[in-house]
Order: structure tokens, then sequence, then C-alpha cells
């Protein structure tokens, strides 16, 4: 699988996983969205030790980009709430200004 697949699905995963913990501690949720969640953050992880590298922290770097463009989407797609440019300003300053 292309490593921007991966990344992408590992972002969703992650992003899944702690929606079910908001859920639950925010939104008043049941407790047992937590099992559905756990497991979509072990499903992250797994994720990303798929990427084809031999430093981990290069893979995290990597799946930095990839998960701030996923939230945007799941803030406007899941959650209903348009990015506004100030959403997208600050995830793209954090890459931008790193030191490359």
């Amino acid at each position: 699988m292309p490593a921007f697949a991966l990344y992408f699905l590992a972002a969703l995963a992650e992003i899944t996983g702690c929606f079910a913990f908001w859920a639950w501690l925010r939104l008043g949720k049941s407790a047992l969205w937590l099992f559905p969640g756990m497991g979509s953050l072990a499903l992250f992880a797994w994720l990303l030790t798929m990427i084809d590298t031999a430093a981990a922290g290069r893979a995290y770097a990597a799946y930095g980009g990839v998960y701030i463009a996923t939230s945007l989407a799941w803030l406007w797609l899941a959650e209903g709430v348009r990015p506004d440019r100030w959403d997208v300003a600050a995830g793209s300053a954090i890459i931008l200004a790193g030191p490359r």
C-alpha cells in the first residue's frame, strides 16, 4: 500500500479513536464508545508501523502533515463545522515554520 494511503488511514483511525473518547467525556455518550475507540487507536499505531522507514520518528514527522489535513476534513465532514482561514493557517504554519 502506498505510504500516503497508510498515513491517511492512520490519521482516520487516530481521529476516530480520539473522537470516541471525546464523545464519552465531552458529549455524554456511553462508556461503550471506549471499546471501538481503543481498537481504532490500536489500528492507528499498527498502520504507522507499516510505513517503510528505518526510523519511527521519520514516519511520525511525515504523518503530522497528513494528520492536520485529515483533522480539518473531519471537522468539516464529521462534525459539520467548516474550517475557517485561521484553522487552515494554524495547521499550515506548524508545518511550514519548522526547520528544514
